[in-house]
């Protein structure tokens, strides 16, 4: 359950943090106050791609983070465990700077936004306002019935049988190729091989060869002007030492009373002339040892030319060099080894084949067996939803191409008057019976998914009345065994909430802001009083507000 939302410098958010409890939270606002912005900050921290308009305008980044309870979600705690974090807490934090670049935590450790994707999945699950268009898509209604059929963690295994099946089936159609392509093939790695096994380049050999030539050919000039050092530290006349002894000789002579004032500076000149003294060694030292050996030059730039003309031959980057002799000689070895590879891979596709049959078979039955009780949930949802004539139904047809998500195709089919066959629901539903349509099938998936916490983005939009309110009764009821976060512009629907969160804009000279807050029961009714219409709260619109909001509390109670 998400417990806490902290947002930072995101969008029109400057400072924002929320407590967030279980049941039904009613989010709303004015057009334009911000409610996505709620649900864009959370999706940051569930892994949703973010670009540097997210960042309020004048700020370096927006940073925002999402706390979770997950004592019940055994889930999460496992996907934890795997990574070696801990689990008594769940805390996912994204940062975005106004360059464009993303950073992520999952409890303290720097993370991938594949990794809060992963998660997050496990967290959340988000019903978007647009959801009645995915309904249009048939791809989509596959994914839903296996949610219901509390198929989606074996239609994940079947998805990877079919991937490691088919990968080892491309694999044995290499090695079976046409021999004369194989054995030309076999005949070109050994070639490739045998001509880098002769140039046999050394592990970091190229960076040394390349320092070393840089030494090589700067040898003399280096020498000179390290000679040139030396000379003007201790040449016999101009030399920084001959210059010392000249001064402090002539500071000993100085009389007594002067000397004493400078015995701190004789100290110094004296120290200066030990250093110069030392630098001077140091520099006669490196250029005895400093060789000018051009046979070695010579050998070190034909050798470096070698390196640079095969990597021409083979395409790649010097430096990239020892990784393609190593590519090269695995795939050499899998060719030369190529008869009892083929062997081990006829098997091991046999082997995958008959698994990805058995668990197609099974997540097929699971499929049927639930398409029935899916089709009379929706049905009895749409009943509800002033759709009672409508007939819905689930179609699960047979496949002969096997997919990775097995052998079945779905499609939800509706008819929505009497008499009528049914049919896509393209071809039939008008825009306000697909809202409703969506909001069932979506109630229904959210009363089978295993995570507690469901968000619903707008789902209401298209109904109206007493349909509004049986919405929030919908709603509300999801909420009662988890949580359920909805954004909703309708006062039937926020009436029904345990608990409502309204968002408002306030712009100011400098700046445009968003405040969101927790309202108590008078602001409840003065933010119904608002949704009903009323330019002015008149006291026959907060009569119908206190009304509808005592009416919703009582209603949801029964």
């Amino acid at each position: 359950m998400l417990t806490q939302l902290a947002i930072r410098d995101y969008a029109i958010v400057e400072s924002l943090d929320l407590e967030l409890s279980g049941g039904m939270t009613a989010i709303t606002g004015e057009t334009g106050a911000g409610k996505s912005i709620l649900l864009g900050a959370l999706g940051l921290c569930l892994g949703e791609r973010a670009d540097s308009a997210s960042v309020r305008h004048g700020c370096e980044r927006a940073d925002v983070s999402a706390r979770f309870e997950i004592a019940a979600l055994p889930a999460a705690q496992a996907w934890l465990e795997a990574r070696e974090l801990p689990t008594d807490d769940c805390l996912l934090r994204r940062v975005v700077t106004a360059a464009g670049r993303s950073k992520a935590w999952i409890n303290g450790q720097p993370a991938t936004i594949a990794d809060l994707k992963a998660l997050g999945e496990r967290l959340v699950e988000i019903h978007g306002q647009h959801a009645h268009q995915a309904l249009l898509r048939e791809e989509t209604h596959l994914g839903l019935l296996d949610e219901v059929a509390g198929q989606r963690e074996a239609v994940a295994e079947l998805a990877d049988t079919f991937r490691r099946w088919q990968a080892s089936r491309r694999r044995l159609k290499q090695l079976t190729a046409s021999g004369d392509e194989t054995e030309a093939r076999r005949q070109l790695l050994r070639y490739q091989v045998e001509e880098l096994d002769a140039l046999a380049l050394g592990e970091g050999e190229l960076p040394a060869l390349e320092q070393e030539q840089a030494e090589l050919a700067h040898a003399e000039e280096t020498q000179c002007e390290a000679q040139f050092a030396a000379d003007c530290c201790d040449h016999d006349e101009g030399g920084a030492l001959s210059q010392l002894t000249r001064a402090t000789g002539r500071l000993a002579g100085l009389p007594p009373q002067a000397q004493a004032r400078l015995a701190e500076t004789l100290g110094m000149l004296e120290e200066a002339r030990i250093q110069i003294e030392e630098a001077a060694r140091e520099l006669h030292r490196f250029v005895d040892t400093t060789e000018l050996d051009p046979e070695r030059l010579a050998w070190v730039e034909s050798r470096l030319a070698e390196v640079h003309r095969i990597a021409r031959k083979h395409q790649v980057m010097p430096e990239e060099l020892e990784a393609h002799h190593r590519a090269l000689r695995e795939e050499l070895d899998g060719l030369e080894g190529s008869d009892q590879a083929i062997e081990t891979l006829r098997d091991e596709v046999v082997a995958l084949r008959d698994a990805w049959r058995r668990q197609a078979h099974k997540v097929g039955e699971a499929r049927r067996r639930a398409a029935g009780r899916f089709a009379k949930a929706v049905q009895e949802q749409l009943g509800f939803l002033a759709m009672g004539k409508a007939r819905f139904e689930v179609a699960v047809e047979s496949r002969e191409t096997p997919q990775p998500e097995g052998l079945e195709a779905v499609r939800f089919l509706i008819s929505a008057n009497p008499g009528q066959p049914p049919r896509p629901l393209a071809k039939v539903a008008s825009g306000g019976e697909l809202s409703r349509i969506s909001l069932a099938i979506q109630v229904v998936a959210a009363q089978h998914a295993t995570i507690p916490s469901l968000v619903f983005d707008e789902v209401d939009v298209g109904v109206s009345g007493a349909t509004a309110e049986i919405v929030g009764r919908l709603l509300r009821r999801l909420g009662e065994g988890g949580q359920v976060m909805t954004v909703t512009h309708l006062p039937q629907v926020a009436a029904q909430a345990h608990q409502h969160l309204h968002i408002a804009k306030q712009a100011r000279q400098d700046a445009t802001r968003t405040r969101m807050a927790l309202l108590d029961e008078g602001g409840r009714v003065s933010e119904l009083a608002r949704m009903l219409g009323g330019v002015t709260l008149s006291d026959r619109t907060l009569a119908h507000a206190r009304e509808m909001l005592d009416a919703g509390q009582r209603s949801a109670h029964h």
